[in-house]
């Protein structure tokens, strides 16, 4: 029987697995706890996963260090540690914005902000499904918002049966999530070869030379250590600052106002956005600053002349500029994932007659079977739509809400992966598209509620499992060369360790402290808005805004020809990817711009060569920002202090 300290060359094994769900534990419940008690820096609401860096850093330069100190053989490989880097990512995604800190408020909030004045309780509850929601005494509720008396325990029977109920849902999603990954995967990394820019710092972390040294090279290169420095000088003084007021404090950004004071151009410095996307190809770096730009113009045009048009049925998640553009990028979006399908369409038949054996065999480096892939992406869509129409949602709005919003995962992870932007979101959501687009009417009073819930899963979507799955695929083909089906088990015992632990500490915090008491967003504004919306959209029953299809048609239209132009002229300088997501992009521009410039100088004076020495200057710029923010939160944990955000975005 091999030894637990002997790993195969380039597999993942059983210890990587162990100290792949330990991690998950730790992120599961170490993040609820830093956003509810510590209050400093967000570590686990973008699809820069810094949560996972941090804890992958450390274990890279400490703990397989000191393993290797006592004796080399026992350090984990670079497949062993690329396996628990990837769990981590998919971990990040789950505990906040990703899942957990929405859905313990969310199916409570319907109860615990119901008055006399909102009517709720008339208005909305008759017409939720008892299983969707706690079966309760009001007290518990209470306690579980205001905090319970000391001595008294936690009610663990209130949420066992609405946890046991929504589990499956999630679980249907993430495995939806993971296997279009697995069919997409060979197209995008092998076909399109996309770059995948936040996968470039694990990579750096554990490249090593043909004998694995004590110390990996990239943490031997001064320049990334430099680059460390700049993040880490710079946010310790904010957080010093927090301690000894007369140090002062930094804020790296202001605001350019255009067109009468009516729109505005953020010029923001963010370290990690600047080093991510110097590994993003320049032409998708300068067509999504262009398109930024003329979306600004196009804005502040509309609001001189009068033309900006608000929908009171969108909601605040598609609220971000006027109801014309955020159409607009959402049509752009569905033309993104449905012109990539059709490129894709080869590929997708070779996987086709593959997974019902019409063709030989070519699935063996995946980490799903395509035949598994298919049958596991048909289920789960099936499992989601029952479900959705058990919850309310008409079945035939149903089927039209789950395409919406798995192409927007879709998109938004195309984005994530092609384009490197860790701070993005969808321009407008699928629950605010579909009510506008069908009409409240079609919907009914369950559809309205059923709606409100989906919320939990998607509306914020500042991060999400696809994600995170879509990078660390790229880590499989570059690290994992045997052994790869263990990869997609890893990645369901990090979704099971991470929403086991997450929502666990997020109950213990919320009733130790009142959850009103720790997290304003979620306990609060984020908890009482979709049964808000849900009310005011049950008050006025209305038939489709068709007037929106255009604005949507408009954007698709755009989206296509400016696709087109880029596969048929190579002359063609825009890149399309900037367009469906220029209405959101305003906080990561100049960031985005900067890098842009320095690459291109670089290039222009030094070429391939100079961009290659400096590579881990920029590399280190994300460390920096990422790995100081968890050094404060240790520090601000020793001293029983909070509220210290270091991080410069």
């Amino acid at each position: 029987m091999p030894s637990l300290f002997a790993p195969l060359s380039q597999a993942p094994t059983l210890r990587a697995l162990l100290v792949g769900a330990l991690g998950c534990a730790v992120i599961g419940a170490g993040v609820p706890y830093c956003n509810m008690v510590l209050h400093g820096s967000r570590i686990a609401s973008y699809f820069n996963t810094p949560a996972a860096i941090i804890l992958f850093f450390f274990l890279v330069l400490f703990g397989n260090t000191a393993l290797g100190l006592l004796r080399r053989a026992w350090m984990l490989n670079r497949a062993e540690l690329a396996l628990i880097y990837i769990m981590w990512i998919v971990a990040t995604a789950i505990p906040e914005w990703g899942l957990s800190a929405f859905l313990l408020p969310d199916i409570t909030s319907v109860i615990y902000y119901a008055t006399p004045e909102n009517n709720w309780n008339e208005l909305l509850v008759p017409f939720i499904p008892d299983w969707i929601i706690p079966h309760y005494e009001l007290a518990e509720i209470q306690h579980f918002y205001e905090g319970a008396p000391k001595g008294e325990p936690i009610p663990w029977g209130l949420w066992l049966r609405p946890l046991a109920c929504w589990l499956p849902f999630v679980l249907a999603l993430y495995l939806v999530m993971i296997s279009s990954m697995v069919i997409l995967r060979k197209q995008w990394i092998e076909g399109e070869r996309l770059i995948f820019p936040l996968v470039q710092v694990p990579l750096s972390m554990i490249q090593d030379h043909a004998r694995p040294s004590l110390v990996k090279p990239f943490f031997k290169s001064g320049l990334m250590w430099l680059g460390f420095a700049i993040p880490a000088l710079l946010q310790s003084l904010n957080g010093l600052n927090h301690y000894f007021p007369f140090v002062p404090r930094l804020t790296m950004g202001t605001e350019i106002s255009l067109f009468r004071n009516t729109v505005l151009i953020p010029v923001n410095l963010s370290f990690q956005m600047l080093g991510f996307s110097y590994f993003v190809n320049r032409d998708i770096a300068f067509g999504a600053c262009f398109f930024y730009l003329l979306n600004t113009v196009q804005q502040g045009v509309f609001n001189i002349l009068g033309f900006q048009k608000i929908d009171p049925a969108l909601g605040v998640y598609s609220a971000y500029t006027g109801t014309i553009v955020v159409h607009q990028g959402f049509g752009a979006v569905i033309v993104l994932v449905l012109f990539g399908l059709w490129t894709a369409r080869g590929h997708l038949g070779q996987v086709w007659r593959q997974a019902w054996g019409k063709a030989a065999a070519d699935d063996a480096g995946e980490i799903l079977s395509y035949r598994a892939a298919l049958l596991t992406l048909a289920g789960g869509l099936l499992f989601m739509g029952v479900w959705l129409w058990m919850s309310g949602l008409p079945g035939w709005v149903a089927v039209v809400y789950i395409f919406f919003a798995i192409v927007l995962f879709v998109g938004i992870t195309r984005v994530v992966a092609e384009g490197g932007v860790a701070f993005i979101f969808a321009p407008m959501i699928a629950s605010d598209f579909v009510a506008a687009g069908l009409g409240t009417r079609a919907l009914g009073p369950s559809g309205i509620i059923a709606l409100a819930f989906t919320y939990i899963w998607a509306s914020d979507i500042l991060t999400f499992v696809m994600a995170s799955c879509a990078n660390g695929l790229k880590l499989v083909e570059e690290t994992i060369r045997k052994r790869r089906r263990l990869v997609f088990w890893a990645m369901m015992a990090a979704i099971g360790v991470t929403l086991v632990c997450s929502i666990w500490s997020i109950l213990v915090l919320a009733y130790q402290y009142g959850g009103i008491n720790t997290d304003q967003f979620f306990f609060d504004g984020a908890a009482r808005y979709p049964f808000d919306n849900a009310a005011s959209r049950m008050q006025t029953s209305e038939g489709p805004h068709w007037e929106n299809w255009g604005y949507t048609a408009i954007g698709a239209t755009i989206m296509g020809l400016l696709m087109l132009a880029r596969q048929r002229f190579l002359w063609w300088p825009f890149h399309p990817l900037g367009f469906p997501i220029s209405a959101v992009f305003g906080t990561m521009f100049f960031s985005v711009f900067l890098a842009w410039l320095l690459k291109t100088v670089v290039l222009r004076y030094g070429g391939p060569g100079l961009y290659l020495r400096t590579r881990p200057l920029f590399l280190g710029l994300i460390l920096g920002q990422f790995v100081t923010a968890g050094v404060w939160y240790f520090i601000d944990y020793l001293n029983h202090s909070s509220g210290n955000a270091v991080m410069i975005w």
